[in-house]
């Protein structure tokens, strides 16, 4: 049975923005090897050429995560410059302290001051990057712990982790955040120094209010109820950014939404009811993915299509008639409202609101269906831009 929206839902759906990342269009892979695909970006410049199709297809798109250095380019204003003439803007800045042979032991969290001064001039880079491109986050995930108990002083490091927090914190200007991402586990084993949503929480609170918490929907335990820690950031007013993907396993970074569904349906029925896409919400809906035996561009068109979707469903929840039940105590009833909003076929009031624009009723269609792919791949000879494999 298919739905329509009402008028207010629709202008709720109409704020949803997916801001995609650049490394999701270059070459990547597992541990064990970095698959190399036709058509791969050779620099900066062609990933956000891929990512203006995915939003030129889908009007979901319109801003590109960058990573630093991997995007790294000579004149940020001329990049800047590029994606707007493009139809996108630049988004999130992401810092990397994990692919340097000084950070083994740690980068912010270090015990020697001269490698923490290293990463923290690191990020203050990356500031001077938005300052250049007009984005707002920068991002900081940390692949910082231990393998062994006794290896590390934990409380040692988290002082640490404060103190080069502070540091860059007090560089960012104007509307500028700072934004702390956590992982349960990996690259470390025994302990992470930013492990949940409770440590992220506690170290961007001291730091003051443009300090938010990312949420990445891979890095948690099995079985974890994200939707929780969504209420309750939201709640807090500390949920800064989403990095949307899926997974089996760990953090698999799959397609969102491909493995759990109505995770993602869940996720999104409390972003709306916590406000999160209200007019006046600052959360950022960001993509972090991989892929890696996929079509890449196809990859970020059927996230992007899959967020909406779920959205839209989580929009039809009868609110009314949900907190009657729950206030009556009706559980088979309030569980019977949500879950037929899940069930609610929406994909043709999504062609309607796609037709609307001037957007392929199929996005997915429309990308096969062009030459794009067909050219990139005559055009780029070489590529490995990403990425773990650049």
């Amino acid at each position: 049975m298919g739905a329509t929206l009402s008028p207010e839902n629709r202008e709720t759906l109409n704020r949803l923005a997916i801001e995609v990342p650049s490394w999701a269009y270059g070459n990547s892979g597992t541990r064990f090897k970095v698959y190399s695909t036709a058509g791969t970006p050779r620099d900066p410049f062609e990933k956000i050429a891929d990512a203006a199709e995915v939003h030129r297809l889908t009007g979901l798109a319109p801003s590109v995560a960058l990573h630093i250095p991997w995007d790294k380019v000579e004149d940020f204003a001329e990049l800047r410059a590029h994606a707007e003439n493009l139809g996108v803007r630049l988004g999130t800045i992401n810092s990397n302290t994990f692919q340097d042979d000084d950070y083994k032991f740690g980068a912010l969290t270090h015990e020697d001051p001269k490698i923490r001064r290293k990463a923290i001039d690191h990020h203050l880079e990356c500031i001077d990057v938005m300052d250049a491109t007009g984005s707002q986050d920068l991002k900081i995930w940390l692949a910082e712990g231990s393998n062994y108990p006794g290896q590390a002083d934990m409380r040692g490091r988290q002082d640490r982790l404060a103190d080069s927090l502070a540091e860059i914190y007090a560089r960012l200007t104007g509307e500028q955040r700072l934004v702390l991402e956590y992982k349960f586990f990996e690259p470390a084993f025994y302990h992470t120094d930013v492990p949940d949503w409770g440590t992220s929480y506690a170290q961007v609170a001291a730091l003051g209010e443009r300090a938010m918490v990312c949420l990445d929907t891979g890095h948690h335990a099995p079985g974890t109820n994200i939707e929780f820690i969504v209420m309750q950031l939201l709640r807090l007013g500390k949920l800064g950014s989403f990095d949307f993907n899926s997974r089996f396993y760990a953090d698999d970074d799959l397609i969102v939404g491909s493995a759990d569904p109505y995770q993602l349906f869940r996720i999104m029925a409390e972003v709306i009811r916590g406000g999160g896409l209200d007019e006046a919400s600052t959360i950022s809906f960001m993509l972090d993915q991989c892929h890696n035996v996929e079509n890449k561009i196809q990859g970020q068109i059927r996230s992007v299509l899959n967020v909406q979707e779920m959205t839209a469903r989580a929009l039809l929840i009868d609110r009314v008639a949900l907190t009657e039940a729950q206030i009556s105590g009706d559980v088979l009833a309030a569980n019977e409202i949500f879950m037929n909003a899940f069930y609610t076929d929406i994909r043709a009031e999504l062609e309607a609101w796609r037709a609307e624009r001037g957007l392929p009723a199929d996005p997915m269609q429309a990308f096969r269906a062009s030459d794009y792919q067909n050219r990139i791949e005559a055009e780029r000879v070489g590529g490995v831009q990403a990425g773990w494999g650049a």
